[in-house]
């Protein structure tokens, strides 16, 4: 082989490692920010149409029901451990050291980011209320197997929304 055609297949080669290198780097960064939505059906049983669950120490995100009655607030500090529940009652606990938002309160919709601790357990870093009662987030919504329906108004007087 010329001395030419070596410099260019080492070249090649070269390149061919190189883009290699980056792209399983991308991936590995993309792979480990990634934050998948879960219910706690889901948490525990798995994904309806894979059987797939999270692993212990994966990001994910959840949306359910604050349950009521569960909500255990340390008195010396910020830490607050409360359940979450989907529409199959499957709960899951979910412990946060940070100031809850100024709507959350038990009955109500909530989605929490955090990294999952236990197979029913989740350590929040952001947790997440829905702004009124007539809202809940499309995913939650979605997960809770309920509709939106659209406000009606008669005469001057309100409808609330039935979810």
């Amino acid at each position: 082989m010329n001395p030419r055609r070596k410099k260019r297949l080492t070249l090649a080669v070269a390149l061919i490692v190189g883009v290699a290198g980056a792209a399983s780097l991308l991936l590995y960064a993309l792979n480990s920010n990634l934050n998948l939505f879960y219910t706690p059906n889901e948490i525990i049983n798995g994904k309806n149409d894979t059987g797939i669950k999270p692993e212990i120490g994966q990001r994910i995100r959840i949306g359910g029901m604050v349950t009521m009655g569960s909500m255990v607030r340390d008195p010396d500090s910020l830490h607050v451990e409360f359940a979450v529940h989907d529409s199959t009652g499957t709960q899951v606990i979910v412990t946060y050291d940070d100031l809850l938002p100024d709507l959350f309160r038990e009955g109500q919709g909530i989605v929490a980011q955090g990294v999952l601790t236990d197979s029913g357990k989740l350590e929040a870093t952001e947790v997440l209320a829905k702004h009124d009662e007539n809202y809940m987030p499309p995913e939650v919504a979605e997960a809770m197997g309920k509709q939106h329906k659209k406000l009606e108004y008669q005469e001057g007087v309100e409808k609330t929304a039935q979810y």
